[in-house]
């Protein structure tokens, strides 16, 4: 019995490695093309030949992205909305979260579906009244008004996250804080928001890591080049280099994405970590 046990196991782990692994390859195939493609000569990059490792690799590409003199202003911008999605989320989310985990109310459930269900909403659908109401406002090119319609899109996630961190806190931690005279916005504050820091810390870092991804609220909000983050700025360089555009578009995404990755494996450890201990919790 135990022997057959163990073989079930072993096929389940077989199993598991195996979708891990075309997971791994499905999601992790197309950004090695692309980091190929940022060692190539404009040559190479014509090539009809599939080779995933360059003839003759080179470092040009990302000498003219380093070189170009927008390169750190896109850089910055991208920090700058980062930040205040980030920061803005969880200044909105948190008391939403608690309301939603403490209070009980009529329509609970279907509220909490609905947050959940504007995540769904896909920011293309808002492109063009966003456009219109922005310019008729005269916030086009607003790196804080774009830092706004950042914290609509991330809040409805970031909700549910949170949610779950202050569900796994004992309300009678907060509910014995208000016995003691303390509001219940106090008691939020005092009590439960340092207990659920390391869940707040990692969805602040998920919603970070999101705000630098995201493409089309800036591409559609901003149109200076000093304003664009560099995920649109480096659409830029395609319209800029005329020889090995390809090559030097793709540098540039490299060195995108090189920030949210470094970022998310130094912290690694202490996201899994914080959303394990809420699950345990729970």
């Amino acid at each position: 019995m135990s022997r057959t046990i163990a073989q079930q196991e072993r096929r389940d782990d077989i199993l598991t490695y195996f979708g891990l692994g075309a997971v791994l390859l499905f999601f992790g195939a197309p950004l090695l093309w692309v980091v190929s493609l940022s060692f190539r000569d404009a040559v190479e990059v014509l090539a009809s030949t599939i080779n995933p490792i360059p003839d003759n690799p080179t470092f040009s590409n990302y000498s003219e992205v380093l070189g170009s003199a927008q390169f750190p202003r896109f850089m910055l911008n991208s920090a700058i909305l980062s930040a205040i999605g980030a920061f803005g989320t969880i200044l909105v989310a948190a008391p939403a979260a608690f309301a939603f985990s403490r209070i009980d109310f009529a329509g609970h459930r279907h509220l909490l579906l609905g947050v959940l269900a504007l995540q769904m909403i896909s920011p293309l659908v808002l492109a063009f009244p966003l456009y219109r109401y922005f310019s008729s406002l005269g916030l086009l090119n607003s790196l804080p008004a774009t830092g706004l319609v950042y914290i609509a899109v991330l809040m409805p996630l970031a909700t549910w996250m949170l949610k779950g961190f202050f569900d796994g806190i004992p309300r009678e931690l907060d509910e014995a804080a208000m016995i003691d005279g303390a509001s219940r916005f106090r008691a939020f504050v005092r009590v439960v928001l340092p207990i659920a820091r390391p869940g707040l810390t990692a969805v602040f870092v998920i919603m970070a890591l999101l705000a630098w991804a995201e493409f089309v609220i800036p591409y559609i909000l901003l149109t200076g080049p000093s304003h664009l983050p560099i995920a649109v700025g480096i659409l830029n360089f395609q319209g800029t280099y005329a020889t090995n555009a390809t090559g030097i578009l793709a540098a540039g995404s490299v060195i995108a994405v090189l920030p949210a990755i470094l970022l998310f494996v130094l912290l690694q450890r202490f996201i899994v970590g914080a959303f394990i201990a809420g699950a345990l919790k729970g």
